[in-house]
């Protein structure tokens, strides 16, 4: 079990993870081991995330999620497998932490009449501003 925060915990079988070869510099190393990793979790199946976490999940991770409701995460960065791996899951954990917070309600307010004045006022001496640039009139 992978701990994420003290109430959502995610089963390390619902985490798939394959290795490719990574791109980039890196010598001969780059064309005989396969350093990348590409982890896969299926969102909305999973059993760990509650529902509105996982929909919160889903919008957060924008282009990495596929139309099955997979979170595809990729790394690359290192050389070695193991750190590629442990940045794969951080970056995941990370991903559902964010998730896992609630957003605030946005309650609509009016703005007060004095805001109102100010914005008026600021507009009318903006006008007289611009008005004064203009061709002087022949009166």
């Amino acid at each position: 079990m992978i701990q994420v925060t003290p109430s959502i915990a995610i089963d390390e079988s619902e985490i798939e993870e394959s290795f490719v070869r990574a791109s980039g510099p890196g010598g001969q190393n780059v064309n005989k081991v396969s350093t990348a990793v590409e982890l896969r979790f299926d969102a909305r199946r999973s059993a760990s995330l509650p529902n509105e976490v996982a929909i919160r999940l889903m919008k957060l991770a924008g282009s990495r999620l596929t139309q099955d409701g997979v979170i595809v995460i990729t790394a690359q960065e290192h050389r070695s497998q193991s750190r590629n791996r442990e940045e794969a899951l951080a970056r995941l954990v990370e991903l559902i932490r964010q998730a896992e917070v609630r957003p605030k309600v946005r309650r609509a307010t009016k703005p007060t009449k004095a805001s109102k004045e100010r914005r008026l006022a600021s507009k009318e001496k903006r006008s007289s501003v611009k008005s004064g640039r203009g061709k002087p009139r022949l009166d």
